[in-house]
Protein backbone atom coordinates (compact mmCIF):
# COMPACT_ATOMS: atom_id res chain seq x y z
CA UNK A 1 0.00 0.00 0.00
CA UNK A 2 1.07 3.78 -0.65
CA UNK A 3 2.66 5.88 2.13
CA UNK A 4 1.82 9.65 1.77
CA UNK A 5 3.54 10.39 4.74
CA UNK A 6 6.23 12.70 4.08
CA UNK A 7 9.69 10.98 4.39
CA UNK A 8 12.94 12.46 6.15
CA UNK A 9 14.38 13.57 2.67
CA UNK A 10 11.13 15.52 2.01
CA UNK A 11 10.84 17.22 5.35
CA UNK A 12 14.77 17.73 5.06
CA UNK A 13 13.87 19.47 1.77
CA UNK A 14 10.97 21.22 3.00
CA UNK A 15 12.67 22.91 6.37
CA UNK A 16 15.32 24.03 3.62
CA UNK A 17 13.08 25.73 1.57
CA UNK A 18 10.97 27.24 4.52
CA UNK A 19 14.26 28.51 5.53
CA UNK A 20 15.05 30.00 2.34
CA UNK A 21 11.73 31.59 2.26
CA UNK A 22 11.94 32.73 5.79
CA UNK A 23 14.99 34.43 5.42
CA UNK A 24 14.53 35.84 1.67
CA UNK A 25 11.12 36.32 1.09
CA UNK A 26 8.66 38.85 3.11
CA UNK A 27 5.64 39.47 2.73
CA UNK A 28 6.49 43.36 2.44
CA UNK A 29 8.25 42.86 -0.39
CA UNK A 30 5.96 40.38 -2.20
CA UNK A 31 3.34 43.34 -1.63
CA UNK A 32 5.83 46.11 -3.04
CA UNK A 33 6.75 43.64 -6.18
CA UNK A 34 2.88 43.44 -7.28
CA UNK A 35 2.70 47.13 -7.80
CA UNK A 36 6.01 47.19 -9.67
CA UNK A 37 7.04 46.30 -13.18
CA UNK A 38 8.71 43.67 -11.67
CA UNK A 39 6.88 41.31 -10.30
CA UNK A 40 9.36 37.94 -10.26
CA UNK A 41 11.40 37.79 -7.53
CA UNK A 42 14.75 36.70 -9.62
CA UNK A 43 17.13 36.94 -6.87
CA UNK A 44 15.71 34.03 -5.38
CA UNK A 45 14.67 32.18 -8.25
CA UNK A 46 18.31 32.36 -9.27
CA UNK A 47 18.58 30.56 -5.74
CA UNK A 48 15.72 27.87 -6.11
CA UNK A 49 17.38 26.98 -9.30
CA UNK A 50 21.02 27.25 -8.93
CA UNK A 51 22.28 27.13 -5.45
CA UNK A 52 19.30 24.06 -4.34
CA UNK A 53 18.99 22.73 -7.88
CA UNK A 54 15.52 22.51 -7.86
CA UNK A 55 14.73 23.69 -11.39
CA UNK A 56 15.91 20.15 -11.68
CA UNK A 57 14.10 17.84 -9.30
CA UNK A 58 11.76 16.01 -12.25
CA UNK A 59 14.89 16.08 -14.81
CA UNK A 60 16.85 12.56 -14.74
CA UNK A 61 20.29 12.80 -13.45
CA UNK A 62 21.95 12.07 -16.56
CA UNK A 63 21.00 15.42 -17.62
CA UNK A 64 21.85 16.88 -14.84
CA UNK A 65 18.79 17.06 -13.14
CA UNK A 66 18.14 15.65 -9.76
CA UNK A 67 16.39 12.55 -10.61
CA UNK A 68 13.67 13.25 -7.81
CA UNK A 69 9.77 12.56 -8.31
CA UNK A 70 6.58 14.41 -7.91
CA UNK A 71 6.61 13.96 -4.25
CA UNK A 72 9.79 16.25 -3.52
CA UNK A 73 8.48 18.76 -5.85
CA UNK A 74 5.12 18.76 -4.30
CA UNK A 75 7.03 19.47 -1.43
CA UNK A 76 8.29 22.52 -2.74
CA UNK A 77 5.39 23.62 -4.19
CA UNK A 78 3.58 23.41 -0.88
CA UNK A 79 5.74 25.71 0.99
CA UNK A 80 6.22 27.68 -2.32
CA UNK A 81 2.47 27.96 -1.53
CA UNK A 82 2.77 29.06 1.79
CA UNK A 83 4.70 32.28 1.30
CA UNK A 84 2.93 33.02 -2.02
CA UNK A 85 6.56 33.24 -3.75
CA UNK A 86 6.67 35.41 -6.79
CA UNK A 87 8.60 32.52 -8.90
CA UNK A 88 7.83 30.37 -12.04
CA UNK A 89 8.61 27.47 -10.64
CA UNK A 90 5.26 25.32 -11.17
CA UNK A 91 5.29 26.79 -15.16
CA UNK A 92 8.49 26.68 -15.77
CA UNK A 93 10.40 23.32 -13.37
CA UNK A 94 6.83 21.55 -13.68
CA UNK A 95 4.72 22.12 -16.17
CA UNK A 96 7.05 23.31 -19.09
CA UNK A 97 9.64 20.25 -17.91
CA UNK A 98 6.66 17.80 -18.01
CA UNK A 99 5.99 18.75 -21.60
CA UNK A 100 9.69 18.33 -22.46
CA UNK A 101 10.03 15.34 -20.93
CA UNK A 102 7.42 13.84 -23.25
CA UNK A 103 8.80 14.83 -26.41
CA UNK A 104 12.74 13.97 -25.27
CA UNK A 105 13.73 17.44 -26.03
CA UNK A 106 17.26 16.25 -23.64
CA UNK A 107 19.25 19.64 -24.96
CA UNK A 108 16.42 21.76 -23.98
CA UNK A 109 15.71 19.40 -20.30
CA UNK A 110 19.69 19.95 -19.37
CA UNK A 111 19.31 24.06 -19.86
CA UNK A 112 16.30 24.16 -17.32
CA UNK A 113 18.11 21.48 -15.37
CA UNK A 114 20.64 23.95 -14.82
CA UNK A 115 19.16 26.64 -14.50
CA UNK A 116 19.93 28.94 -17.11
CA UNK A 117 16.69 29.10 -18.66
CA UNK A 118 13.09 29.71 -17.64
CA UNK A 119 10.92 27.87 -20.21
CA UNK A 120 6.72 28.51 -20.04
CA UNK A 121 3.97 26.09 -21.95
CA UNK A 122 2.45 29.01 -24.65
CA UNK A 123 -1.33 27.25 -22.74
CA UNK A 124 -3.36 29.20 -21.50
CA UNK A 125 -3.65 28.93 -17.50
CA UNK A 126 -7.09 27.94 -17.74
CA UNK A 127 -7.01 24.98 -19.77
CA UNK A 128 -7.64 21.71 -17.84
CA UNK A 129 -6.04 18.30 -18.73
CA UNK A 130 -7.30 16.74 -21.81
CA UNK A 131 -8.98 20.13 -23.21
CA UNK A 132 -8.86 21.53 -26.43
CA UNK A 133 -6.02 24.35 -26.76
CA UNK A 134 -5.76 27.15 -29.48
CA UNK A 135 -2.40 26.64 -31.78
CA UNK A 136 -0.80 29.19 -34.01
CA UNK A 137 -0.13 29.37 -37.59
CA UNK A 138 2.52 27.38 -39.04
CA UNK A 139 3.85 28.32 -42.73
CA UNK A 140 7.08 28.09 -43.84
CA UNK A 141 8.98 27.43 -41.30
CA UNK A 142 7.44 30.76 -39.32
CA UNK A 143 4.90 30.43 -36.69
CA UNK A 144 2.41 33.26 -36.65
CA UNK A 145 -1.01 33.54 -34.33
CA UNK A 146 -1.63 35.08 -30.82
CA UNK A 147 -1.82 33.19 -27.19
CA UNK A 148 -3.68 34.44 -24.34
CA UNK A 149 -3.28 33.85 -20.57
CA UNK A 150 0.14 32.27 -20.53
CA UNK A 151 1.50 31.95 -16.88
CA UNK A 152 4.70 33.74 -16.07
CA UNK A 153 5.49 34.29 -19.85
CA UNK A 154 6.91 37.70 -18.90
CA UNK A 155 8.96 36.08 -17.07
CA UNK A 156 10.34 32.98 -19.76
CA UNK A 157 13.17 32.95 -21.88
CA UNK A 158 11.76 29.70 -23.42
CA UNK A 159 8.44 29.10 -25.30
CA UNK A 160 6.93 25.77 -25.66
CA UNK A 161 4.40 26.77 -28.58
CA UNK A 162 1.82 24.74 -30.29
CA UNK A 163 1.33 24.39 -33.76
CA UNK A 164 -1.53 23.64 -35.59
CA UNK A 165 0.50 20.51 -37.57
CA UNK A 166 0.36 19.11 -34.61
CA UNK A 167 3.36 20.15 -33.35
CA UNK A 168 5.12 21.60 -30.18
CA UNK A 169 7.74 24.34 -31.02
CA UNK A 170 10.57 25.85 -28.88
CA UNK A 171 10.74 29.44 -29.44
CA UNK A 172 13.06 32.00 -27.85
CA UNK A 173 11.44 34.80 -26.25
CA UNK A 174 13.29 37.37 -27.88
CA UNK A 175 11.36 35.99 -31.05
CA UNK A 176 8.30 37.20 -30.10
CA UNK A 177 5.97 39.96 -28.58
CA UNK A 178 5.35 39.49 -24.27
CA UNK A 179 2.53 41.70 -23.74
CA UNK A 180 0.69 41.58 -19.84
CA UNK A 181 -2.83 41.13 -19.45
CA UNK A 182 -4.58 42.09 -16.24
CA UNK A 183 -4.21 39.65 -13.69
CA UNK A 184 -5.64 39.00 -10.64
CA UNK A 185 -3.17 37.12 -8.97
CA UNK A 186 -0.35 39.99 -9.27
CA UNK A 187 2.14 37.10 -8.10
CA UNK A 188 1.97 35.06 -11.23
CA UNK A 189 0.79 37.04 -13.67
CA UNK A 190 -0.49 36.32 -17.04
CA UNK A 191 0.18 37.47 -20.77
CA UNK A 192 -0.47 37.57 -24.33
CA UNK A 193 2.53 36.08 -26.29
CA UNK A 194 2.14 37.12 -30.02
CA UNK A 195 3.88 35.88 -33.07
CA UNK A 196 4.43 37.43 -36.40
CA UNK A 197 6.77 35.37 -37.80
CA UNK A 198 9.06 33.91 -35.48
CA UNK A 199 11.38 31.04 -36.18
CA UNK A 200 9.33 27.23 -35.61
CA UNK A 201 12.92 25.64 -35.37
CA UNK A 202 13.30 21.89 -34.58
CA UNK A 203 9.93 20.59 -34.10
CA UNK A 204 10.21 18.98 -30.47
CA UNK A 205 6.86 16.57 -30.31
CA UNK A 206 3.32 16.20 -30.57
CA UNK A 207 1.78 18.65 -29.36
CA UNK A 208 -1.32 16.78 -28.07
CA UNK A 209 0.28 13.89 -25.64
CA UNK A 210 2.66 16.49 -24.13
CA UNK A 211 0.63 19.11 -23.23
CA UNK A 212 -1.83 16.78 -21.81
CA UNK A 213 1.05 15.14 -19.71
CA UNK A 214 2.34 18.84 -18.80
CA UNK A 215 -1.30 19.68 -17.80
CA UNK A 216 -2.19 16.97 -15.85
CA UNK A 217 1.26 17.52 -13.91
CA UNK A 218 0.42 21.11 -13.05
CA UNK A 219 -2.86 20.39 -12.44
CA UNK A 220 -2.08 17.34 -9.42
CA UNK A 221 0.59 19.51 -8.42
CA UNK A 222 -1.14 22.94 -7.85
CA UNK A 223 -3.38 20.91 -5.21
CA UNK A 224 -0.21 20.84 -3.15
CA UNK A 225 0.31 24.51 -4.03
CA UNK A 226 -3.43 24.94 -2.53
CA UNK A 227 -2.56 23.15 0.40
CA UNK A 228 0.31 25.08 1.89
CA UNK A 229 -1.92 28.16 1.17
CA UNK A 230 -4.50 26.77 2.98
CA UNK A 231 -1.99 25.58 5.63
CA UNK A 232 -0.59 29.43 6.16
CA UNK A 233 -4.34 30.80 6.06
CA UNK A 234 -5.19 28.35 9.03
CA UNK A 235 -2.09 28.47 10.79
CA UNK A 236 -2.09 32.62 11.00
CA UNK A 237 -5.65 32.97 11.63
CA UNK A 238 -5.62 30.87 15.28
CA UNK A 239 -2.26 32.84 15.95
CA UNK A 240 -3.60 35.98 15.66
CA UNK A 241 -7.21 34.61 17.43
CA UNK A 242 -4.99 33.52 20.62
CA UNK A 243 -3.33 37.19 20.60
CA UNK A 244 -6.41 39.42 19.73
CA UNK A 245 -8.36 40.05 23.18
CA UNK A 246 -12.65 41.16 23.41
CA UNK A 247 -14.18 41.50 26.42
CA UNK A 248 -11.08 40.77 28.35
CA UNK A 249 -10.36 37.27 26.82
CA UNK A 250 -8.86 36.09 23.71
CA UNK A 251 -10.87 35.89 20.68
CA UNK A 252 -10.09 32.35 19.77
CA UNK A 253 -11.91 31.16 23.00
CA UNK A 254 -15.26 32.26 21.58
CA UNK A 255 -17.12 28.95 20.75
CA UNK A 256 -18.38 30.07 17.51
CA UNK A 257 -14.88 30.11 15.85
CA UNK A 258 -13.37 27.27 17.48
CA UNK A 259 -16.42 25.65 15.55
CA UNK A 260 -15.40 27.76 12.26
CA UNK A 261 -11.62 26.96 12.72
CA UNK A 262 -11.98 23.02 13.31
CA UNK A 263 -14.63 22.55 10.40
CA UNK A 264 -11.20 24.35 8.18
CA UNK A 265 -8.59 22.28 10.12
CA UNK A 266 -11.22 18.96 8.59
CA UNK A 267 -11.14 20.36 5.14
CA UNK A 268 -7.16 21.12 5.31
CA UNK A 269 -6.34 17.57 6.47
CA UNK A 270 -8.19 16.30 3.91
CA UNK A 271 -6.94 18.28 1.66
CA UNK A 272 -3.75 17.37 2.61
CA UNK A 273 -4.53 13.78 1.97
CA UNK A 274 -6.07 14.13 -1.82
CA UNK A 275 -2.79 16.31 -2.88
CA UNK A 276 -0.23 13.71 -1.50
CA UNK A 277 -2.30 11.21 -3.50
CA UNK A 278 -1.74 13.05 -6.54
CA UNK A 279 1.74 13.47 -5.82
CA UNK A 280 2.15 9.70 -5.41
CA UNK A 281 0.13 8.89 -7.91
CA UNK A 282 2.23 11.21 -10.44
CA UNK A 283 5.36 9.64 -9.24
CA UNK A 284 4.39 6.10 -9.63
CA UNK A 285 2.40 6.10 -12.82
CA UNK A 286 -0.81 4.45 -10.71
CA UNK A 287 -3.92 6.58 -11.69
CA UNK A 288 -2.62 9.73 -11.97
CA UNK A 289 -5.63 11.07 -14.20
CA UNK A 290 -7.96 10.17 -11.15
CA UNK A 291 -5.80 11.12 -8.45
CA UNK A 292 -5.28 14.67 -10.08
CA UNK A 293 -9.16 15.13 -10.97
CA UNK A 294 -10.21 14.07 -7.48
CA UNK A 295 -7.33 16.39 -5.85
CA UNK A 296 -8.27 19.48 -7.51
CA UNK A 297 -11.77 18.93 -7.65
CA UNK A 298 -11.18 19.48 -3.64
CA UNK A 299 -8.30 21.75 -3.37
CA UNK A 300 -9.88 24.75 -4.83
CA UNK A 301 -12.87 25.01 -2.30
CA UNK A 302 -11.12 24.57 0.48
CA UNK A 303 -8.23 26.92 -0.66
CA UNK A 304 -10.98 29.64 -1.46
CA UNK A 305 -12.49 29.21 1.47
CA UNK A 306 -9.43 29.26 4.27
CA UNK A 307 -7.94 31.88 2.47
CA UNK A 308 -11.78 33.87 2.78
CA UNK A 309 -12.06 32.91 6.74
CA UNK A 310 -8.26 34.39 7.34
CA UNK A 311 -9.58 37.64 5.85
CA UNK A 312 -12.96 37.95 7.63
CA UNK A 313 -11.35 37.01 11.09
CA UNK A 314 -8.12 39.24 11.03
CA UNK A 315 -11.52 41.48 11.16
CA UNK A 316 -10.04 45.37 9.85
CA UNK A 317 -6.53 44.43 9.80
CA UNK A 318 -7.23 41.56 6.94
CA UNK A 319 -8.56 44.31 4.65
CA UNK A 320 -5.46 46.29 5.11
CA UNK A 321 -3.17 46.12 1.71
CA UNK A 322 -0.50 45.91 4.37
CA UNK A 323 -1.26 42.42 5.60
CA UNK A 324 -0.24 39.54 3.17
CA UNK A 325 -3.68 37.97 3.64
CA UNK A 326 -4.90 39.39 0.38
CA UNK A 327 -1.75 38.02 -1.78
CA UNK A 328 -3.20 34.74 0.07
CA UNK A 329 -6.93 34.84 -1.61
CA UNK A 330 -6.05 36.33 -4.98
CA UNK A 331 -3.84 33.22 -5.01
CA UNK A 332 -6.41 31.06 -4.07
CA UNK A 333 -9.14 32.54 -6.67
CA UNK A 334 -6.24 31.98 -9.58
CA UNK A 335 -5.53 29.07 -8.56
CA UNK A 336 -9.13 27.75 -8.61
CA UNK A 337 -9.43 28.42 -12.42
CA UNK A 338 -5.98 27.35 -13.24
CA UNK A 339 -5.84 24.18 -14.84
CA UNK A 340 -9.35 23.57 -15.33
CA UNK A 341 -12.37 24.57 -12.69
CA UNK A 342 -13.45 22.29 -10.00
CA UNK A 343 -16.57 21.64 -11.81
CA UNK A 344 -14.59 19.97 -15.15
CA UNK A 345 -12.41 17.99 -12.67
CA UNK A 346 -15.63 16.77 -11.18
CA UNK A 347 -17.12 15.84 -14.62
CA UNK A 348 -13.30 14.28 -15.41
CA UNK A 349 -14.13 12.18 -12.27
CA UNK A 350 -17.74 10.88 -13.29
CA UNK A 351 -16.21 9.74 -16.30
CA UNK A 352 -12.51 8.15 -15.51
CA UNK A 353 -15.06 5.94 -12.99
CA UNK A 354 -18.21 5.59 -15.02
CA UNK A 355 -20.31 7.73 -12.89
CA UNK A 356 -22.02 10.05 -15.39
CA UNK A 357 -24.69 12.22 -15.01
CA UNK A 358 -27.71 11.21 -16.51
Amino acid sequence: MTDLLYSEEEEALRSAVRDLLTDRLDPAGVIARTESDAPHDVALWKTLTGDMGLAGLLIPEELDGQGATHREAAVVLEELGRAVAPVPYLTSAVVATEALLACGADDLLARLASATTVAALAVGLHTAPGADFPAVRLENGLLSGELTGIADAVAADLLLVPADDGGLYAVDASAVTVTPQVSFDLTRPLATVTLAGAPAGVRLGDAGPAVRRALRAGAGLLASEQLGLAEWALTETVRYLKERKQFNRSVGGFQALKHRLAQLWLEVVNLRAAARAAADALANGEDADLATAVAQAYAAGVAVRAAEEALQLHAGLGMTWEHPVHLCLKRAKADSIAYGTAGAHRAAVAELVDLRAP
